[in-house]
């Protein structure tokens, strides 16, 4: 009896999907490709932004490394000087010459023969051996420069200007006028951080406004009170207004000072602390960054205030800062140094940069936090 095979059904199971684990490992194992691209393109346009903010500085410094000669050479931006070899007595130019086989050697030109048209050179790097003949015109050969930066410059700057004498001008008139702005501005931001009084918000938007006070407009008057006093010709008109208060340093610090709580001073009150002890032993240590900031800004704005020592202080050359003394220096000395001028600008810019990279840190907080003041 025959058997009949009876086909067997076979069922194709579907493949199995992935599950929703491994799927999101895939994912998570993409996702870091995009937040890295992100970070290098920003980092590659502040790159980009940092290189042409500080280009100005940079060529300032090449240019202060170069001589009158290089100056007007031109071609190159770094400090270079055509490169000569002594040969039995004489001077020879320098030229890179491509030789037959594609490589270049830097060669001392001996003669030119223009009607060989061949140019006689000797190897520096082999001054025994046999004179190198080479067929052309010497005119498209380019000349081997050196670097030769010119440091003389900047002792040439330091004499010729009295430097010595007008940083330190500079340096007491700075610190003066930072001194005044700080006690100034810090006791009337306290007062409108801390007192109430009627109509202190009033006051306080009247300081404020006067912001918007045209510089010029006050100039004339000014001047016209500090000449009939006898003060042209000194340091008190650049002086004595940094005592009396300013607006943009009064807002910055009471913004910050509105930031620090009032139980502090309630505190301090219970133990017997005036106002005066209070603003010393509790508000002034914690408000450093803002002092630092408002510190550095008039630092740096004295340090380079040109308009007032022009105002006030032209006649009497003694007691120039380095703003006026190089304003001088350089419209005397452009036209036949431009270098030693660059050089005596780059060393006035040193001491600011000091002092700025020092308190760097506090700078930064000080500013960050003076925007978000909200009185409590």
């Amino acid at each position: 009896m025959s058997q009949m095979n009876t086909p067997t059904d076979q069922t194709t199971e579907p493949e199995s999907s992935p599950s929703p684990a491994a799927t999101s490992g895939r994912r998570q194992r993409r996702r870091p490709i995009r937040p890295l691209l992100e970070r290098i393109g920003i980092t590659a346009v502040a790159l980009v932004a940092i290189v042409g903010f500080l280009s100005p500085l940079l060529l300032s410094i090449t240019v202060s490394l170069k001589s009158i000669d290089q100056l007007s050479n031109g071609g190159s931006i770094l400090p270079e000087s055509p490169q000569t070899y002594s040969y039995n007595g004489r001077d020879l130019d320098v030229y890179v010459v491509p030789m037959p086989d594609g490589s270049t050697h830097h060669l001392a030109l001996l003669k030119s023969s223009r009607a060989a048209g061949t140019v006689t050179f000797v190897d520096p790097a082999k001054p025994d051996a046999e004179p190198v003949v080479w067929k052309g015109n010497r005119f498209d050969l380019a000349r081997s420069t050196t670097l030769d930066p010119q440091w003389s410059n900047y002792s040439t700057a330091w004499n010729d200007i009295s430097f010595f004498r007008l940083l330190i001008n500079t340096i007491a008139l700075a610190t003066i006028q930072t001194t005044g702005v700080l006690i100034s501005c810090t006791l009337v931001a306290y007062a409108f951080a801390r007192f109430r009084f009627r109509g202190r918000n009033v006051l306080f938007m009247m300081v404020v406004a006067t912001i918007f006070l045209p510089t010029f407009a006050t100039v004339v008057p000014i001047y016209t009170i500090f000449t009939k006093i006898g003060w042209n010709g000194t340091w008190a008109p650049l002086i004595v207004p940094a005592f009396f208060a300013n607006a943009y340093d009064v807002f910055l610090l009471r913004q910050f000072l509105m930031t620090i709580p009032r139980d502090l001073d309630e505190a301090a009150a219970l133990d017997g602390a005036g106002p005066v002890r209070t603003l010393v032993s509790v508000i002034l240590p914690q408000a450093w960054p803002a002092i630092v900031a408002v510190a550095i800004f008039t630092f740096v704005y004295s340090w380079n205030d040109y308009f007032g020592p022009l105002l006030y202080l032209t006649s009497n050359q003694a007691l120039q800062p380095l703003s006026l003394g190089l304003a001088n220096f350089h419209g005397a000395r452009n036209l036949q140094n431009p270098g030693v001028v660059q050089a005596a600008t780059l060393m006035s810019i040193v001491v600011p940069l000091v002092f700025f990279l020092v308190f760097q840190r506090f700078f930064v907080k000080g500013i960050s936090i003076t925007g978000s003041g909200v009185e409590k």
